[in-house]
Parts: structure tokens; C-alpha cells; sequence
């Protein structure tokens, strides 16, 4: 039953007199508070060593806090550690569990718990898409490669409540990384009771403010508050329905309905519809700047764009302000890859075309695509994926007509969300379009994307030992500012090699019903339910 739907239903016998009065009686429990949350798209796991997106992070960060978390704001506050100390060289971090700690099934959660997690995180066999994170931790990348054992991993448990963790160089931003779902502790004893299978309902303990009790695909995922959770007494939201909302136009029926009390993420509703929402629902419709970037991702392991002049002819066709201030209404054009903004750095690296009119970029393009062979007679023609939804559509159809003037024909290609990530990750593509948004507030977080070393999320498979060094050199740098100069260096040499091709930096679009409280936009657009309540 959805939250007052109690009184609401004495009001409709004429009894409002008598529920004010019942329900003002003493010792009268207060009905559940139930979250219907929308959430981007179906997740492929909730296995936060498997996961890769940010529809998975929310449930897994509903369900799991890593040594450090986020507060509403999504600012890095203590989680389950209660405090940390640095070394003074900056290479050994010593975390502090909370006393009394305890999974969901009150088996203590211990300092081994997060050892056993980063082993088996960084052991190749378990082949996590997203280990390449936590590459700053000592010994973690070549524990990943193979060629080191997990148990040389440079996490240790001093005791049952101390985190020891050695690094390969200085990381000031690591309190943000072990917010990351990649750091979450695995419950080592339900892990060898189960296996993979851990992460199923009725096997999956958790340490969050919520445990997992059903997924039933593409319908829903089910939480329930974790009554054995560290600040459980400040958790107000007791059970929530997380629903894959892919279709944007049919979320946002679903809101005017009343069936989702929000919709979450960075596409949350049609950006068309944005003018009626501020008319007929204002306040709900949430618009809000984020470090986030869309970008057009070209695969460099295989003709065409194993030749740089065809990058660059591309990137050259793309009239970026058309595409933020006409076609979609939102965003701001990108001429780099670090969004704007970012702590720790300085934003000087830009695509080396910035602020040329589109005449003459056009007829530069035009003047490389002829050098590279091809002509009205034989133009450019290749495949561009994109993920369904109608402003993904219209934003791409848009940039195949832009590419058209140029003499380039695009065969566009729309696909779910997962289908289409799995499609990247596998290398399945000629050019696809893609969206990262910060998992922490530094430069590392975007531009480790595009080290050869990355793994899977170096979508293209951009390799370049000059931005690779400048990259190892920028993590071994304690001076802030000196290293932001370094990584700028890295990120221009990525730019004048067109190693992508940066769109727009998009904003978090999220529906919101007013009586939804404690929701806060942030930069990130990570938003914890444990901040939240409902007062209808």
C-alpha cells in the first residue's frame, strides 16, 4: 500500500474526524514508507565487482558502504571507517572501522572483509570491468595482470578493525575512490557458502543502509531497510522499488500518474517536454550541472580510424553549439575532455579548432577526408551506435547531418543501454556514442579513460606511451598544482590525437515529486536513499 493510502481511504468514507484521532493514538505505529524509483535502465548486476553503470551504483550503493561514502550532497564523508590517517610521504592510508559493525545476517563485518574484497576485485579471474580504478593501491595493476598474486595486493588488516592500504604513488583523492562501489567490502563468508551466487536474492548480505530481497528482470529490484545498519535510526525510507525507466517519455507518464515518485539519473525525462514541466509541475522537472561529458567514441584498432585525418575530419563536422543550444536545449558545448569545474586541475587543454567557424572547418574536414582517399564518389561511410531514447535520437540524427555536409554517411544503430555498453566494452563498434559522469571530483576520474592501461573503458583503445608517461608522472607528483599542469599536458596530447570526440558536458535530469525530501542535485548525481523520506 502506498504511503497514507490508509487515511486517504477513510476520507473517501467521510471519516476524517476519526482517522485524525486514531491515528493520533499513542503507540500507534507509523505506515511503511515506500520509494518508487525510477532508474535509467535495467542493471546487468548487483555485484559491485561486476557492475558498470550508474543505474547499477545506485541500488549496489543502497545496498553496500565502502570504507568512505557520500552524504546528500555527494560530498565524501566517513562510511564504514570512522576516520583515517596518511602517512607523511602520502603512500600508506590507515582506516578505522566503526565499532560494533555488522552485515545484514549480524556476522561482524571485519577488516578482512575489505582485504578479501580488493583481492578478489583485482584477482583476474574475476575479470572486473572496472578494476583499473583502483590501480593507485600498491601492486594492484600487476595483481590484475597476472603477473603478481592477489594475495600482494597492498591491502592488509592490522586487526579487526584497522584497514592498512599502501599505495604505488601519492593519491590525495583516494577518500573519493573508496566511495566507489569497486572498494565495497565482500562478505567472505557468504561468498564461500555461495560463490557468484552471492549476490542473489535470499544469499546476499550487505552492509548498507538496505538489503536486497527480489529482482524480477526488466521490472523491478526490491530494498529493504537494513535494521542492523550503523545509522539505521536516521534511515527513513523503508522499502524501495527501483524500476528500469529507459523509455523517457513513458517514465515521465508513469510520474504524472503517480506511479514513480521520482526518476533519478541523467536522463530522466525528454528535455522537449522541459517547458511544460516548469508550467504545469513546477519544481519537479530537476535540471543541474554535472562533471559529466558526451562524447563520440571511435574505434582506433581498425580502419577508419586507425587514420588520425578521419578522427579529425569528424570531430571537425560536429557544430557543438547546434547540438547543445538547438537540438537538445541543454548542456554546453565540449571542446575538451575534462569537464570544467573538477577540483585539482587546471582546464587549458581544448581541441585545437576551438572558436573557428564552421565554414572553415567544414572545408578542412573535407580537405583530409580527400587526403585520406576518399571524395563525393567514395565518401566516408561507417556505423554509429547510440542508445535509444528520444533525445539520444535526436541529438544523432542531427550530428549524421552535420556529417553529411562534410560528405560523411552515418548508418545509425539505436540499442538499449546494456546492449549498447556491452557493445563498447566488447570492442563491437565502429563509432558509438558515449557518457561518463565523475565517480570522484578529480581529473584522474575522466582521463584514466584514456590510458592504454585502463581496460575496458578505454572504449576506442587509445594507446599513446606519451600520455601514459605523463599519466604516471602526474600520480607520483605531490604538488597539486604541478601535477594538474602534468595531466593538462596529458589530456592536450589526447586532443591533438582526436583519440576521441567530445560533444557536450551534459546536465543530471531528474523528476522529483515535491514530497520527496531530502533529495539534493549535485555534481556527481549520486543520490544515496538513505537521505531521503517521503512527506505526503
Amino acid at each position: 500500500m502506498r504511503a497514507n493510502a490508509y487515511k486517504r481511504r477513510l476520507f473517501g468514507l467521510g471519516l476524517v474526524a476519526l482517522a485524525a484521532t486514531f491515528m493520533s493514538l499513542p503507540g500507534r505505529a507509523a505506515e511503511p514508507m515506500v520509494f518508487h524509483r525510477g532508474n535509467q535502465a535495467e542493471p546487468a548486476t548487483l555485484d559491485p565487482h561486476q557492475a558498470g553503470t550508474a543505474w547499477e551504483n545506485e541500488i549496489i550503493g543502497d545496498l553496500f558502504v565502502g570504507l568512505t561514502t557520500e552524504d546528500a550532497e555527494a560530498r565524501t564523508i566517513p562510511g564504514a571507517a570512522e576516520s583515517w590517517t596518511t602517512s607523511p610521504d602520502g603512500l600508506v592510508w590507515t582506516f578505522k572501522l566503526r565499532a560494533g559493525l555488522v552485515w545484514s545476517d549480524g556476522v561482524p563485518v571485519k577488516a578482512s572483509d575489505f582485504v578479501f574484497g580488493f583481492r578478489h576485485l583485482l584477482d583476474p579471474k574475476t575479470a572486473a570491468q572496472y578494476a583499473s580504478i583502483q590501480y593507485a593501491i600498491k601492486n594492484a595493476a600487476a595483481v590484475n595482470s597476472g603477473r603478481l598474486s592477489p594475495d600482494q595486493v597492498g591491502v592488509r588488516a592490522i586487526d579487526e578493525r584497522t584497514v592498512e592500504i599502501s599505495l604505488e604513488s601519492p593519491t590525495p583523492y583516494l577518500p573519493g575512490t573508496m566511495t566507489h562501489y569497486t572498494s565495497f567490502p565482500l562478505p567472505e563468508h557468504a561468498y564461500k557458502k555461495y560463490g557468484d551466487a552471492w549476490v542473489k536474492p535470499g544469499n546476499m548480505v550487505s552492509n548498507g543502509a538496505y538489503t536486497l530481497v527480489d529482482w524480477k528482470a526488466h521490472e523491478s529490484v526490491t530494498l529493504a531497510k537494513n535494521p542492523l545498519f550503523y545509522d539505521a535510526k536516521n534511515v527513513a525510507i523503508d522499502t524501495i522499488y527501483y524500476y528500469p525507466t529507459d523509455d523517457q517519455a513513458a517514465a515521465l507518464s508513469r510520474f504524472r500518474a503517480g506511479q514513480l515518485d521520482a526518476n533519478i539519473g541523467t536522463r530522466g525525462f525528454p528535455m522537449a517536454q522541459l517547458p511544460w514541466l516548469k508550467e504545469n509541475m513546477p519544481g519537479q522537472a530537476h535540471v543541474a550541472p554535472m562533471l559529466g561529458i558526451e562524447y563520440l567514441a571511435l574505434n582506433l584498432r581498425r580502419p577508419p580510424f586507425t587514420d588520425p585525418r578521419l578522427r579529425k575530419a569528424v570531430s571537425l563536422c560536429m557544430d557543438r553549439p547546434i547540438l547543445t543550444d538547438k537540438v537538445l536545449r541543454d548542456g554546453v558545448p565540449a571542446y575538451a575532455f575534462v569537464p570544467p569545474g573538477i577540483n585539482n586541475y587546471h582546464n587549458t587543454a581544448q581541441l585545437d579548432f576551438a572558436g573557428q567557424p564552421m565554414d572553415q572547418r567544414r572545408a578542412e574536414a573535407k580537405r583530409l577526408l580527400a587526403e585520406a582517399g576518399y571524395s563525393s564518389d567514395k565518401p566516408l561511410i561507417f556505423e554509429y551506435m547510440y542508445m535509444i531514447s528520444i533525445d539520444s535520437r535526436r541529438s544523432v540524427v542531427a550530428q549524421a547531418a552535420m556529417l553529411k555536409e562534410c560528405g560523411i554517411i552515418v548508418r545509425l544503430v539505436g540499442n538499449e543501454p546494456k546492449i549498447h555498453y556491452d557493445s563498447l566494452r566488447q570492442t563491437d563498434f565502429t563509432a558509438a556514442q558515449a557518457r561518463w559522469g565523475a565517480d570522484y571530483n578529480d581529473p584522474q576520474t575522466f582521463l584514466f579513460l584514456l590510458d592504454s592501461r585502463s581496460g575496458t573503458y578505454n572504449y576506442g583503445g587509445y594507446k599513446s606511451s606519451a600520455y601514459d608517461t605523463l599519466m604516471d608522472e602526474g600520480r607520483t607528483t605531490l604538488d597539486l598544482d604541478t601535477r594538474a599542469e602534468i595531466l593538462a599536458r596529458a589530456e592536450q596530447i589526447a586532443l591533438n590525437d582526436n583519440a576521441v570526440v567530445p560533444l557536450s558536458l551534459f546536465t543530471s535530469k531528474s523528476l522529483v515529486a515535491p514530497y520527496v525530501k531530502g533529495y539534493i542535485d549535485n555534481a556527481v548525481d549520486v543520490h544515496r536513499s538513505r537521505w531521503m523520506r517521503l512527506e505526503r
